[in-house]
């Protein structure tokens, strides 16, 4: 399963950050070239770039790429590590579920309920907050699956 969510996930940002690429390319040739800026691209770029962060920062969990300081660790016998590396994921889960998940879904619902609209693409800014609670469903589905494999808790 996780193989699959990273096929997936990776896709989707190599997706976005062709979008970006564009997107700001576009506003560069539009600018200098033309004279005459492009109004959507700024917009665009922005929620690319605030998508492909979250989306980033739940792959990067996945890998187990993210920043950590590996100081405890070394010196824990194997059994001991495989504790801490158990409270460690506990803790994000508890984190990102208190904050990404209760705290963006909010902040969804909040932007869908008062009807917000970003003023140059006239999107749903819920459309572009819904990533938040996603990116933080993904992140605990990955420590989870972290949790269920033994073996990935005795790899640090």
């Amino acid at each position: 399963m996780k193989k699959a969510i990273d096929k997936a996930l990776g896709s989707v940002l190599v997706f976005l950050m062709a979008v970006l690429v564009v997107a700001v390319l576009w506003q560069i040739f539009s600018r200098y070239v033309i004279q005459s800026p492009s109004t959507f691209t700024d917009e665009l770029s922005r929620y690319m770039l605030i998508w492909i962060g979250l989306l980033g920062a739940a792959y990067a969990s996945g890998q187990r790429q993210h920043l950590s300081i590996n100081i405890l660790p070394p010196k824990l016998n194997e059994k001991n590590r495989i504790r801490l590396r158990i409270i460690q994921n506990i803790t994000i889960m508890v984190f990102v579920a208190l904050a990404l998940i209760i705290g963006g879904s909010r902040l969804v619902f909040i932007t869908y309920y008062l009807d917000q609209h970003s003023p140059a693409l006239n999107l749903s800014l819920a459309a572009v907050y819904i990533i938040i609670p996603i990116s933080g469903i993904l992140i605990i589905t990955y420590l989870v699956l972290e949790l269920l494999s033994p073996e990935s808790l005795k790899n640090e």
